[in-house]
């Protein structure tokens, strides 16, 4: 099978992904993962990029998020969509998750590993 075919198979059956550049309280990302009728959701202090950050894992949220710019209620300022696209889970436990990635800006896989009840180490390895 040719490598293009190969990317095919392996994100056929993906699920959506979004990151989002939020304003609020400081500058800061979420990455949403579609699980069924929401979105895990995990704040990173930085954009994606090859190697490993830290995430904090917060309230599910609306599968809305996916397509939605703009204010949050509240008072909670404004996301802004950074990536978006499809995922495939590759294996999952209660504390780790290993994922396939394809968006605009991100590509590759992804593992993240709880260190505790809300702190995960997230390692992006991208091409």
């Amino acid at each position: 099978m040719a490598a293009g075919s190969d990317r095919t198979v392996i994100m056929a059956n993906a699920t959506r992904f979004v990151v989002l550049e939020h304003d609020h309280p400081t500058l800061h990302w979420d990455l949403m993962l579609e699980f069924g009728a929401v979105l895990r959701t995990w704040r990173l202090t930085a954009p994606p990029s090859n190697g490993t950050m830290l995430a904090e894992a917060i309230a599910d949220h609306r599968l809305a998020y996916l397509t939605y710019e703009g204010p949050v209620s509240g008072g909670r300022g404004a996301v802004k969509r950074w990536d978006a696209g499809v995922y495939r889970l590759v294996s999952q436990a209660e504390d780790k998750v290993e994922l396939e990635v394809e968006g605009a800006e991100v590509c590759g896989h992804v593992s993240m590993l709880a260190s505790d009840r809300n702190c995960w180490v997230v390692t992006w390895t991208l091409v």
